[in-house]
């Protein structure tokens, strides 16, 4: 969940885990090289991806079952992560060309490999200038037509949320009740239902929302499905007990087709050196807790799947 924009190394790191031989590189060119690097040397070779499974083959690997974890032949790593291995037949080197075959043969990895970092960072760059574009046209739109709230549910917007979080830090505020409410199974609306639907629904639960707050809370739409509560000066168990209010009010909601549930996680910024955007990923991962919980709670499905009958 994006509260804030990752860094683009970070990104880098993160990323290429999504990314396979056919993204980085134009296979079919990949397989005329290698067929004349195999003329060249005299040997036979195998690329996979990062599993084993066979992308290009010169040669006879009839029955050869690659393994990657024990036996990975040469590795062709992007961002010091593996994305393909090349295995190598060496039966047909001329004697006395090994140690210059070897020597081709790892070069040429390493040349795999640069060729894929510089396709991966050009593509990943490509993308975070386009997002990077996309958010603050959004926010200078917003910005320049003062507006705080979010056009679907009237709570705040992304921006003028985390605005009020940086001057919540700024009058150093504490106890602040940090909450993230998640709304359950909206892709199974969305699915079953259609998008008029799905946007209903977030509307249902931003109503919730509201309607159980105090007028000193601080509620904003920071994704989708997400929302975020603050409660500055909260009480003991006051966030426990707003938290119930909503889910029950979810419960008690009847409708043909809609079946509100929200998960909600809670966590405290206790200390005026601590910053809120901090707490964000604690009360997310409070929040997957407590979806669990519901999520596997007895009727919850039944009362979920009723709506779509």
């Amino acid at each position: 969940m994006e509260y804030k924009a990752v860094p683009f190394e970070q990104r880098i790191r993160e990323n290429i885990k999504n990314y396979t031989m056919d993204n980085l590189y134009p296979v079919d060119a990949l397989r005329e090289h290698l067929k004349a690097l195999a003329a060249l040397t005299g040997v036979e070779l195998l690329l996979t991806d990062r599993h084993g499974e066979k992308i290009v083959s010169i040669g006879n690997f009839a029955g050869f079952l690659p393994d990657v974890v024990g036996a990975p032949g040469k590795k062709i790593r992007v961002c010091n992560r593996t994305i393909a291995h090349l295995y190598v037949k060496t039966d047909g080197v001329e004697p006395g060309r090994e140690q210059a075959v070897e020597d081709t043969l790892n070069a040429e990895v390493e040349m795999f490999s640069c060729l894929g970092e510089e396709a991966y960072r050009h593509r990943e760059y490509a993308i975070y200038m386009d997002e990077l574009e996309e958010r603050l046209g959004e926010k200078h739109i917003q910005t320049v037509n003062g507006e705080t709230k979010d056009a679907l549910t009237g709570v705040s917007h992304k921006f003028h949320f985390e605005e009020r979080m940086r001057a919540m830090d700024a009058a150093e505020v504490v106890p602040v009740a940090v909450i993230n409410a998640n709304i359950n199974d909206w892709k199974y609306v969305n699915d079953h239902f259609g998008d008029d639907e799905s946007d209903r629904l977030i509307k249902t639960i931003a109503g919730i929302l509201q309607k159980e707050a105090k007028a000193d809370y601080e509620i904003g739409r920071v994704d989708g499905d997400v929302f975020i509560v603050l409660i500055p000066m909260a009480g003991d168990g006051e966030a426990e007990d707003y938290c119930r209010r909503v889910q029950a009010d979810c419960l008690a909601f009847e409708d043909e087709k809609l079946a509100p549930s929200v998960a909600c996680g809670i966590v405290y910024k206790t200390n005026v050196e601590e910053k809120i955007a901090d707490k964000l990923p604690d009360a997310e991962y409070e929040m997957f807790d407590n979806k669990f919980e519901i999520k596997n709670a007895p009727g919850y499905r039944e009362r979920l799947e009723k709506r779509g009958r």
